[in-house]
């Protein structure tokens, strides 16, 4: 079984780390691709938050692995 991993701002995702979740902090656009880009190739499910989201290319994210879920703003 995979892992999940967040990317984004460090206060949306910093209470998913209780759960287990790999955080991937980004405060930008540039460092929201360079942890998509870095993520390990065992996750399974990426929460973004939607500032994050909007960095990444969507042909990157729709229809892909890993599953992508965008968390509401």
């Amino acid at each position: 079984m995979g892992h999940i991993a967040a990317i984004g701002e460090p206060l949306r995702i910093l209470g998913l780390a209780s759960a287990g979740v790999l955080l991937s902090p980004a405060e930008g656009p540039a460092a929201a691709r360079a942890a998509w880009r870095d993520l390990p190739p065992d996750v399974d499910l990426v929460l973004l938050t939607p500032a994050a989201a909007d960095a990444l290319d969507p042909e990157a994210i729709e229809g892909q692995e890993p599953l992508v879920a965008v968390m509401p703003p």
